[in-house]
């Protein structure tokens, strides 16, 4: 029972500091939007943060050296490139209509129920972090098979969310694209390309976690940021305001594949 207990507190007192550190972090950007009234910024807060968990159990953890290092890197990368895409199409710019539109519903209790909703991401990152812990704490080194789909996986993941982003970007850049609805590249095929990769990106570790005890845990993740943007903050909200900011959108939805990219329905 005591050796049982010494094996297993090392790695409760790293998910407390897991949590410690996130708390902090989305405490402090809660403190930051009093001021600047933009709560848009939660969003590259959430990823860059997510890379520092991911650092965290490449440090900290106990299993495999390389294993630890591949969740390291892979999730800091993805993260870097991700929080620093949000943080420039966000910085300078109005709040989120999503953000806008709570603040204006919860009224004088913007700011109160404004933090319960930033420490919501905190539960959120939590379960998020399982992709991250269950393969730094593996003591074998998986396959070279099963790393090799670990980094196809993300190499497609990260290089297809990064192609959907710049092509956005590339089309909104153009002025006489303003208000018009991107319908470039994998936005042919998909209305959200990037959630795609997103999701994707999230199975690049339960490749590193095969063989080892409760690996299905980090199914969790995926299935997890799938529901959020499939019914919660992603694709609901936004496209009710594209829909209604839009002309053709409505169209362009009847027509193309929500998420998963595939050939255009004919007219």
């Amino acid at each position: 029972m005591k050796t049982a207990f010494c094996n297993i507190a090392p790695q409760v007192w790293l998910a407390a500091s897991t949590l410690s550190f996130l708390v902090i972090v989305f405490t402090a950007a809660w403190w930051r939007q009093l001021y600047t009234r933009n709560a848009g910024m939660i969003d590259p807060v959430w990823a860059l943060s997510l890379g520092g968990v991911a650092l965290i159990y490449a440090f900290f953890a106990s299993g495999d050296t390389v294993t630890r290092w591949m969740v390291g890197l892979g999730g800091s990368i993805w993260a870097f490139r991700l929080g620093t895409h949000l943080w420039r199409r966000n910085a300078g710019k109005p709040e989120d209509a999503r953000y806008r539109r709570l603040r204006e519903t919860w009224g004088a209790k913007a700011n109160s129920r404004m933090f319960w909703l930033f420490q919501l991401q905190v539960g959120v990152s939590m379960m998020l972090s399982l992709a991250f812990a269950m393969p730094a704490y593996r003591h074998d080194r998986p396959s070279v098979a099963w790393l090799l789909a670990a980094c196809a996986v993300w190499l497609i993941s990260v290089g297809g969310e990064a192609l959907a982003d710049r092509q956005l970007a590339r089309f909104a850049a153009e002025p006489l694209n303003r208000g018009a609805v991107c319908q470039a590249g994998l936005w042919r095929y998909s209305r959200h390309p990037n959630y795609f990769f997103e999701c994707l990106h999230w199975l690049a570790y339960p490749f590193l976690s095969h063989g080892v005890p409760f690996a299905w845990l980090t199914l969790i993740p995926p299935l997890l940021m799938a529901w959020l943007l499939i019914k919660v903050s992603g694709l609901p909200m936004l496209e009710q305001h594209l829909a209604a900011t839009r002309p053709g959108y409505a169209s362009y939805m009847r027509r193309t594949s929500a998420l998963v990219p595939w050939p255009p329905r004919r007219r």
